[in-house]
Parts: C-alpha cells; structure tokens; sequence
C-alpha cells in the first residue's frame, strides 16, 4: 500500500475522535477496523491516541483524545488541510460560519483550528508539521470520503466554495440530489440533505466514511461490539453502505466501493 506524504489545501487529510472511554473506543475500532493504538504523550496537550493500520509501524488513520466530561457526545472531526489556519478561520467569519478553536500547536505534528459552518456543522483545519495527515487513505480500512449533512445545501454551497475554493458538482445517488465538492479535478468531499431514510434526528454534521471489504461483516461485527446502526447495509450506485454510530455515539459510515480504484473514480468530470 503506497503511503501518502503529502495532501493539497483542501483536502480532507486527518480524522480525530472525541471519547469518553479511549480503552472502549480503542477495543472497538481495532475489532471493526484491525487498526492498532499506541499513546503519544504531546506537551501542553498531555496523552493523544494515534490509530494506525495493522500494527505500531503501520500508517496513520487518524486520532483519538479523551473527552474532559464524559457526559459529552463522542464524535469524529474531519480535519482539512491549509496552507493558513489564521486566513482561512477570517474566510469561515466571512462566510458566516462560527471559529471554535483559533489556532494552537500540536507539539511537532501540526497546527490546528476549528470551525463550525452556518448550519453548525463542525470541522477542523490542519497545516502540518511531522504529521503531513493520514498515512493511507481510499484503500480497506482506510477513511474513504467525509460528507456534510446539512439542512440548506445551497448555504453549504456558497460556504464551502468561499473557505476552501471548493468547485460543487451535482450528482444524483440513491435517487436523491448530491453535491460532490472538487478541489480541481478530483472529488474531495460530499454534500447531502437530511431525508427520513438517512436519520434526520441528527444536527448537521461532518461524517467519516471507512472502506470495509465486507460491509455486512462489518456492520455484524460493530453491532456485537455495540454499535447503533442507523442505516442498515444497502446497496446504491457506488457501493455497499452502512450508517451507524460506535459505542460512544460517535457517527460514521462503512462502504465497500465498487471501484477497483477509488482514487481514479474521484476524478470523474
């Protein structure tokens, strides 16, 4: 598997989860996944999990911390990278969205923001320092895609275009409306309406989708570990996809893409 050592701005290029039990999260993720989990001990941060594939020496898949309060949701973040933290939260204010975290250091691996869209939809910005980002992604096991529910896709529209330069392109899949977001040629991340099929309960949010080879396995697997499945496995027009959330609370999707190479799909037209 050819490791990625460099992402261009705006591409979607680190995952971090949000636990209130690492040791929970931890043995879920690497049941579901066969991702393995080592500790960092990063100053003024304190302890950081790093998920990675396969063993100790397997390439970055994304992050974990401890949530302070337990009582608070899990979630996954979507980060994407930048060239300028501080410039691009001035385009979020622009754009109406809301600045969460203004941006800190992570010791040698990068600097963070973080910011919330109009519709309240949370993400992260990532200049890299050591850590350029995930280490494989569109391959098994890997993070495949991030897409934004969000209750006003032509808001999302004019947002995400004026923050990261992003070209939305309309597509229709499982027979309803999809905006894919390019950063030139390539498909970088989606854009969907909440629908009653796709759980509505939930605010808008950013979402993390993982190739799996099996996605009923998967989902069978995750569900023994106690995950919440909200959409059961189902097949639509670019593969095998499940929705639920882990033990935690925290959203995410399983696909099994019908493409030898996701990478090549992302640069349909």
């Amino acid at each position: 598997m050819p490791r990625v050592t460099e992402y261009q701005p705006g591409y979607p290029t680190w995952v971090e989860l949000a636990s209130p039990d690492l040791e929970m999260s931890k043995h879920f993720y690497c049941e579901v996944f066969n991702w393995y989990a080592y500790t960092l001990t990063l100053d003024h941060i304190g302890e950081y999990e790093m998920f990675v594939l396969g063993d100790v020496q397997g390439p970055e898949i994304g992050g974990m911390y401890q949530l302070i309060d337990d009582s608070m949701p899990s979630s996954w973040t979507v980060y994407f990278r930048t060239d300028d933290p501080v410039a691009s939260l001035d385009l979020v204010r622009e754009a109406g969205g809301r600045v969460l975290v203004e941006p800190l250091d992570v010791a040698h691996l990068g600097r963070l923001a973080q910011a919330s869209d109009p519709q309240g939809a949370d993400f992260g910005l990532w200049l890299p320092y050591d850590l350029k980002g995930a280490g494989v992604v569109d391959e098994a096991s890997a993070m495949c895609w991030a897409e934004v529910s969000s209750p006003d896709p032509d808001a999302g529209r004019g947002f995400y275009s004026h923050v990261f330069g992003w070209k939305p392109v309309d597509r229709t899949y499982y027979g309803r409306p999809y905006v894919e977001f390019k950063v030139g040629e390539r498909s970088v991340a989606g854009m969907v309406a909440p629908q009653q099929r796709w759980a509505p309960d939930v605010f808008s949010h950013w979402m993390p989708y993982f190739w799996v080879s099996d996605c009923d396995a998967a989902v069978a697997r995750a569900a023994e570990l106690g995950a919440r499945i909200h959409v059961p496995p189902v097949t639509i027009e670019t593969g095998r996809l499940a929705i639920m959330s882990d033990p935690g609370g925290a959203r995410l999707a399983v696909v099994t893409p019908v493409y030898a190479d996701l990478q090549a799909a992302k640069l349909a037209p």
